[in-house]
């Protein structure tokens, strides 16, 4: 399944009261993994950007004067998200500023017509999943990425392609992390020490015909546990739990 974890700021809360998109950021994960393809625009809103709106994204009327119109990105920007499945926090925001965009440009050119964004993708909302998981809590970005234990300190200002990044480890986290693993063997025939996934990877040096049985560090097992405590909370059972949790015969 291809997904597009997805954000934006505007200028504003309200589209129907003129308030314009100013930067949209998004990610793309295919099979619950991040491929590395991303999408990033600023936009000219063409209108005064509200004060308010100022101190939550630090967006200023003088970064975005020389940036493109929509116009000018809304074809490219169609291509990355059209037909995959967009995963949004508070999904009817967004996609009612996009929503907007499409329909002030469809009215004004000839030829393809952009949108409806539900017509066209599939919408999943993290702040319903989220609500659903975990009634009667506080569930923005920010309160979840705590409770999930998601590093999100390099966030001062709401920023879009950072929150969209943030958003696909939560959303991770969320429906009980990535379910593809793959191991890389080259780096234990390299003879390397390197780190992926908090994970010290040990060389390898084996005869033909022997087997060999790595133990987990100290440092392993704890890392594990703390996923298993994760994925307890998301999913409310864990079926690693019921096996020998080291794995040891007798």
């Amino acid at each position: 399944m291809r997904q597009i974890i997805l954000d934006t700021e505007t200028t504003g809360i309200d589209p129907r009261e003129g308030h314009r998109l100013l930067e949209i950021g998004a990610v793309e994960m295919i099979s619950r993994r991040l491929t590395g393809k991303t999408y990033h625009q600023y936009i000219n809103p063409e209108r005064e950007i509200e004060a308010e709106a100022v101190s939550i994204h630090g967006i200023t009327d003088a970064r975005v004067a020389d940036e493109p119109r929509f116009a000018e990105i809304a074809d490219a920007f169609w291509a990355f998200i059209e037909g995959a499945e967009l995963v949004i926090h508070n999904a009817p925001f967004d996609v009612g500023f996009m929503d907007h965009e499409f329909q002030r440009l469809n009215a004004k050119r000839q030829g393809t017509q952009l949108g409806p964004v539900r017509e066209h993708c599939r919408i999943l909302d993290t702040l319903k999943l989220a609500r659903d998981k975990h009634p009667g809590q506080r569930n923005s970005l920010d309160a979840l990425c705590k409770r999930y234990e998601i590093d999100n300190g390099h966030r001062v200002l709401h920023g879009a392609l950072l929150d969209a990044e943030i958003l696909a480890d939560l959303y991770l986290a969320m429906t009980g992390g990535q379910t593809t693993l793959t191991l890389d063997a080259s780096a234990g025939a390299a003879g390397g020490n390197s780190q992926q996934g908090g994970m010290a990877k040990r060389p390898l040096s084996l005869s033909p015909g022997q087997i060999c049985v790595l133990r987990p560090t100290q440092a392993e097992w704890e890392a594990h546990g703390a996923k298993l405590a994760r994925i307890r909370e998301a999913a409310g059972d864990c079926v690693w739990e019921s096996l020998d949790p080291r794995g040891e015969s007798s």
